[in-house]
């Protein structure tokens, strides 16, 4: 399985990776992100010697899970760059500024998954990571999957992480700084079914 080295969310990031369209008509069960109880967050590297955390505050998506046939399901993840969160206002405002994010022109990291295999203890799912207007096949595995019925409503969730260079999604560069071009994505994600 192939491992991305890459960033964003941040971002995938969708994100995760809004989990998303869905458009099984089989016996897929349905489920939307549930943003209380998730998160996509991040780490990079300054200069070198330390890490800066920070999260994406606005995440949205859905997944199918179809049981018997898993091939068919389906995941996807948008995140809100605008909406990174570093605990440092000043800086979350120069991430949102053309020489990192871009939010403006580009305002959401996105996933969508296209290929589904089941593994021992969850998924590899292969899909399409878009941040900074550019679009790479990344690989993922997906971890969990467990359902559970918690006062009368199902939930199942996921959790995964992986490293991501904004090198490599069209990020200048001469301006990554000091904050490292390699950041650790980290995403825990419950769904709520519809």
């Amino acid at each position: 399985m192939r491992r991305v080295s890459t960033i964003a969310c941040l971002a995938l990031v969708s994100g995760l990776l809004a989990f998303g369209s869905v458009n099984s008509a089989s016996a897929a069960d349905e489920y939307d992100y549930d943003l209380v109880h998730s998160s996509v967050s991040f780490k990079a590297r300054h200069l070198d010697i330390s890490w800066i955390h920070g999260r994406f505050n606005e995440v949205s998506g859905k997944f199918s899970i179809d049981r018997d046939q898993p091939a068919k399901s389906t995941f996807a993840l948008t995140i809100q760059v605008a909406s990174v969160d570093t605990a440092n206002e000043a800086r979350d405002e120069h991430l949102r500024q053309p020489d990192y994010f871009d939010a403006k022109q580009f305002p959401t990291i996105e996933f969508k998954s296209t290929k589904v295999k089941p593994i021992k203890g969850g998924y590899a799912v292969t899909g399409d990571f878009t941040m900074h207007g550019t679009t790479k096949e990344v690989t993922i595995v997906l971890m969990g999957g467990k359902e559970h019925d918690f006062k009368k409503v199902k939930r199942v969730a996921f959790s995964t992480e992986l490293s991501l260079k904004r090198s490599d999604f069209g990020f200048d560069k001469n301006a990554i700084g000091p904050i490292g071009d390699e950041a650790l994505i980290l995403i825990d994600c419950e769904g709520v079914r519809k």
